[in-house]
């Protein structure tokens, strides 16, 4: 869906086609696909060693951050991502230019059932698959962390179209995208990137450590806008964008 027809859509005042079922249903099957792609990434980047994957892009930000600032704690990690995902909600408020909370307490409201998934994706994933030994297994669990960042990017197509709630990072790429990068997903994921720059350069000052990292990273800041571009298209192409 290109700018020009979010702006006519916009003009003929239809703001939602879909009903609050069929929303729910792809938002909830967006939802799973995005939290198992972020553990993926993870767990794909933790069974190796030495490891040097790395994880997604955001992920690996605020992970780094949490080891440098809270030596790692598993408890503080979760107050690391919620925390940064207020701070980016209030950022999306200021880039909006004006306060909607539905769409304000939505991106609060998003971390909710996800963090829920992303322990039970955690947790599964990393007793199903083994630590790596041997070359192809690395080979299968570097194609996995691709896959993962894939995933995390279709899943961003669907909930951004679908347009119910967003988290944070995601509704701060879309307000980019739309309102100051003429509909380009690539080039509005890259804009959405520097508050994880920042943060994760912070981190490395405070500690020089790049185990978070790695060729999965860059594969994500590459290649992550392209993918959510394409999904909208390829991807349930008859779901256009909710609610702009």
């Amino acid at each position: 869906m290109t700018a020009q027809d979010v702006a006519q859509k916009d003009n003929k005042g239809d703001g939602r086609t879909l009903t609050i079922g069929a929303s729910l249903s792809y938002f909830i099957l967006s939802l799973v696909i995005n939290a198992a792609g972020n553990v993926l990434t993870v767990v794909t980047s933790q069974k190796i060693h030495p490891a040097f994957l790395g994880s997604a892009y955001w992920t690996a930000a605020e992970s780094g951050f949490n080891k440098a600032v809270f030596n790692g704690s598993s408890t503080m990690l979760g107050w690391v991502f919620f925390i940064v995902g207020v701070v980016i909600a209030v950022l999306n408020v200021f880039l909006q230019g004006y306060f909607d909370w539905r769409k304000f307490f939505g991106n609060i409201a998003f971390m909710v059932p996800f963090s829920v998934l992303i322990s039970f994706f955690a947790g599964l994933f990393s007793k199903v698959l083994p630590d790596s030994h041997s070359v192809w297994l690395t080979v299968v669990y570097t194609l996995l962390n691709f896959i993962g960042v894939a995933m995390i990017a279709i899943a961003i197509s669907i909930y951004q179209r679908t347009n119910l709630v967003l988290h944070p990072a995601d509704d701060l790429m879309q307000i980019l995208r739309f309102k100051y990068f003429k509909g380009n997903a690539a080039k509005a994921m890259w804009a959405s990137y520097i508050p994880p720059t920042i943060i994760g350069i912070i981190a490395i000052i405070i500690l020089p450590d790049f185990s978070n990292y790695g060729l999965g990273t860059i594969f994500a800041f590459l290649f992550q806008g392209s993918i959510t571009g394409w999904g909208d298209h390829a991807i349930f192409p008859k779901l256009t964008h909710q609610g702009l």
